[in-house]
This record gives C-alpha cells, structure tokens and sequence, in this order.
C-alpha cells in the first residue's frame, strides 16, 4: 500500500518561497506509468492540481501557477519536493501529495493515493 506524508512548513510569510517535501513509502516514485503530484484546497474552494513530475522525471505544470512553481525529485530518499516562490495570502490552502496515473497527470479525480494534507498560512 503506498502511503504519501507531506512535511513543511505551516506558516510562511509573503514574498517568500514556500518548500514542502513528500515522503513516500510503498512504492517507488520512479515506478513506470505513475505520476506524483501537488494538488492544494484554498479555504472555501475546490481542489486544484499545480504540478506533477512522472516516473522518468518529466515535469508538468498548471499553467496559472507555472511561473512560480517548481518540482524535482530525490529517488534515493523517495521523495518529492514543491517550491512555490514569491507566495500571498491567496496562497494559503491544504497542500497535498498524491499519485496518479501519468497518462492523466491533471485529473484530480483519478489520484487512488493522497497524503493526509499540510494547512498552510501565508501570513501578509
């Protein structure tokens, strides 16, 4: 059974990069036809996919966010990692981990395996 744990910070001011890391255990992230994403929930608002990076590392992005994102990968410690720079309050959300199907990397979904979620609070 994979299992996804997000770590990070939960309080980040504006201006500044967030970095969250997802440990995972269960599976590898390097396990073909799988991709490994960052999904998030403002408050009051539904989920929405920011970015995905495959199994052979290939990277995607929302294209909204594109400009401030970035994900990479470490595969000898199995984890992920999002950097969101130049953040606001609008930023704040519930920041996910999850895996999904490579072929449908930006239908939320279609993720089978999510981490439990890391509030995050970007404070003006």
């Amino acid at each position: 059974q994979v299992q996804l744990q997000e770590s990070g910070p939960g309080l980040v001011k504006s201006s500044q990069t967030l970095s969250l890391t997802c440990t995972v255990s269960g599976g590898s992230i390097t396990a073909t036809d799988y991709a490994w994403s960052w999904i998030r929930r403002p408050p009051g608002k539904d989920l929405e996919w920011m970015t995905a990076i495959s199994s052979d590392g290939s990277t995607y992005y929302n294209p909204t966010l594109k400009s401030r994102t970035s994900i990479s990968r470490d595969t000898s410690k199995n984890q992920f990692f999002l950097q969101l720079t130049s953040v606001t309050p609008e930023d704040t959300a519930v920041y996910y981990c999850a895996r999904g199907f490579a072929a449908d990397y930006a239908r939320v979904a279609l993720y089978g395996f999510w981490g439990q979620g890391t509030q995050v609070t970007v404070a003006s």
